[in-house]
């Protein structure tokens, strides 16, 4: 009898047993059969992330040059002005800074037609010229000047034939933010104020 209550209780055990280890390997089986989706998946989200670095490159570098052109046009700089009147400009006992008072365009308001002085806003590669016209009784000296610097200048001599003079200069300028351009008329010289011929012109061709 207790024999074969023993063999009962190993068949059943056994029994058991074999069922969990069945139970188990379908298990191992179901998740081998899922690791390839899963692989799959990896590798799709893999690719998502490489799509979503690219669009965020070509996003920031559409950003960088909206931001390029916004500066480039914040930064457009250009003035001529002429003195005005129609008459006789010195001469002068000492220097003194030729105000254009004719404004004929002043993009980027640098050019001040108060005291005649043009101060840069950004640092850049400007170019600048002045023309004049005057009688010849008296001398022309005109100078460029970068803040308190001649850089050229325009001169002409006194003389008793010639009824009158015209002339100019020109030049490029490096300038830093700040930096002061205008023209110095020197002393005991003399040029003719007017609307048309006696002018003074810049433009900011690069910023640096």
């Amino acid at each position: 009898m207790n024999s074969t209550i023993l063999l009962s209780v190993l068949f059943f055990c056994g029994l058991t047993l074999a069922q969990n280890n069945a139970a188990e390997t379908e298990v191992i089986r179901e998740t081998q059969s899922c690791f390839p989706d899963m692989c799959k998946l990896l590798q799709e989200l893999g690719a998502i992330k490489e799509n979503q670095k690219a669009m965020e490159t070509r996003l920031k570098e559409s950003e960088n040059q909206i931001l390029e052109l916004k500066s480039n046009g914040a930064t457009k700089i250009a003035f001529s002005a002429a003195t005005g009147g129609n008459g006789a400009i010195g001469p002068f006992s000492g220097e003194t800074t030729v105000i254009y008072r004719n404004v004929i365009t002043n993009v980027g308001n640098a050019y001040n037609q108060v005291t005649g002085i043009f101060v840069a806003p950004v640092p850049g590669i400007y170019y600048f010229t002045f023309f004049y016209h005057a009688g010849g009784s008296n001398r022309v000296y005109l100078a460029l000047m970068k803040n308190n610097q001649g850089v050229v200048t325009a001169y002409d001599h006194q003389t008793n034939h010639d009824g009158a003079d015209n002339g100019g200069n020109a030049a490029f300028l490096q300038l830093q933010q700040g930096d002061q351009v205008y023209v110095r008329l020197v002393a005991n010289t003399h040029v003719w104020g007017n609307n048309e011929i006696t002018t003074f012109s810049g433009v900011l061709l690069n910023t640096l």
